[in-house]
């Protein structure tokens, strides 16, 4: 490797894309394309980026394997940043194992973390704890390190574990401070800053209290019945009966809930499952129905009884209810969470972390872009979505499939 690229190596560990694009700006060999490439992509000129890693791959050739994997991780690295999050995971699962093979530890642990981090955006939270399992943060560069940790806190926010994420975000400031690279500080500080957020609401009596993660994670942890429009289900302790994909016997338990401990009218139960405001017999009819199936569902949490006026719910063993409600209104809150976070996603990475049909996300994001809460920029198949930061509280609990408390 000669002087320039050395040099401008060292400036992008540091940071310094401007100083690394200096030293190699003019040069088109493939150690120059790939620095190039880099650089680009610290810059946030992602799709310029890929397009020079590529080429630096092309170059290396079959006989440069080392070289041709550290561009493969670099450019599945730029593709995670552009929320491409479609395609094998075989390239990178290659490249890590020739890194591995020529002992590039570094590099390797890099590749595992950048899988990571692709399944926790797409909400698969079982599986990136196990990839995340096989990245040890020992021994690595600072900078790598730092971003390791911040992948393990978001694990465990996610999944509110909150001594955990507080352990892995100390971790991972100081190693950020050891890296010195003031990107890398401001990111732990903004994760940092989601324990100290609202997270929630708390309704009660018709009254509303905002929650932080920790305090939203010991109701859930309490003796009591937690009806959770966050994450849509309800459970107490190790009980959990998830209802996300059952959304009218949701809306059925959260109406419950928000009765409670009265009962909730019939009328107003079909008004808010059905969404009519003119019922007749078949919808009273309907509403025995799938109050019979929520009743089945939860009943080793909570009975729903008959009364005059509709329903009423009684939690098990004579336990309080707590409803926990989104800390924004509206049906869009994961995709909103997802939007936020100041990348520009596709409509297809959005329906993958979503769970959803692509055409499903284009109608919701076409509402969001009428309310003027997300602006598309791009045409066809470049097209990409984004939404200003929702200031003021924490979108972790809006963000799909977060796993339920231990």
């Amino acid at each position: 490797m000669d002087s320039l690229i050395t040099a401008s190596a060292r400036a992008l560990a540091a940071g310094d894309a401007l100083g690394a694009l200096k030293r190699v700006a003019l040069r088109d060999d493939p150690p120059a394309l790939a620095m190039r490439g880099i650089a680009m992509a610290q810059l946030g000129e992602h799709p310029r980026a890929r397009e020079l890693l590529r080429r630096a791959a092309r170059d290396f050739g079959a006989h440069e394997a080392l070289a041709r994997a550290r561009c493969v991780v670099a450019e599945a690295e730029v593709a995670l940043a552009m929320r491409d999050l479609g395609g094998s995971p075989r390239a990178l699962l290659a490249a890590g194992a020739t890194l591995e093979a020529h002992a590039d530890r570094a590099n390797a642990m890099q590749a595992r973390l950048i899988a990571a981090r692709k399944l926790l955006l797409l909400g698969r939270l079982g599986e990136a704890a196990d990839a995340l399992a096989q990245v040890d943060a020992q021994g690595l560069p600072p900078a790598l390190a730092a971003v390791a940790q911040l992948a393990h806190a978001e694990l465990a926010l996610r999944s509110l574990r909150i001594a955990a994420a507080r352990e892995a975000l100390a971790l991972a400031y100081a190693a950020a401070e050891r890296a010195g690279v003031p990107a890398l500080l401001a990111e732990v500080a903004e994760a940092a800053a989601a324990l100290e957020r609202p997270a929630a609401r708390l309704v009660s009596d018709g009254s509303e209290q905002t929650l932080r993660l920790d305090e939203v994670a010991a109701h859930l942890a309490s003796d009591a019945l937690v009806v959770d429009a966050c994450r849509r289900g309800l459970g107490t302790g190790s009980l959990w009966q998830p209802l996300a994909s059952r959304p009218v016997l949701f809306t059925l338990a959260r109406s419950l809930a928000q009765a409670w401990p009265g009962d909730a009218e019939r009328e107003s139960l079909i008004a808010d499952a059905f969404r009519t405001r003119h019922p007749d017999e078949t919808h009273r009819a309907r509403l025995r129905v799938e109050i019979g199936r929520l009743r089945a569902l939860i009943k080793p949490l909570a009975a729903i009884e008959a009364t005059q006026r509709g329903f009423t719910l009684r939690p098990a063993q004579g336990r309080a209810l707590v409803l926990l409600a989104p800390p924004i209104t509206g049906d869009q809150g994961a995709l909103l969470a997802l939007l936020s976070d100041g990348a520009a996603w596709s409509t297809s990475a959005l329906a993958l972390a979503l769970d959803a049909s692509q055409r499903t996300v284009q109608r919701a994001l076409a509402e969001l872009q009428a309310e003027g809460r997300a602006r598309a920029i791009g045409q066809a198949r470049s097209r990409r979505w984004l939404a200003p930061p929702l200031a003021g509280f924490t979108t972790i609990l809006l963000l799909p499939t977060a796993l339920p408390i231990q």
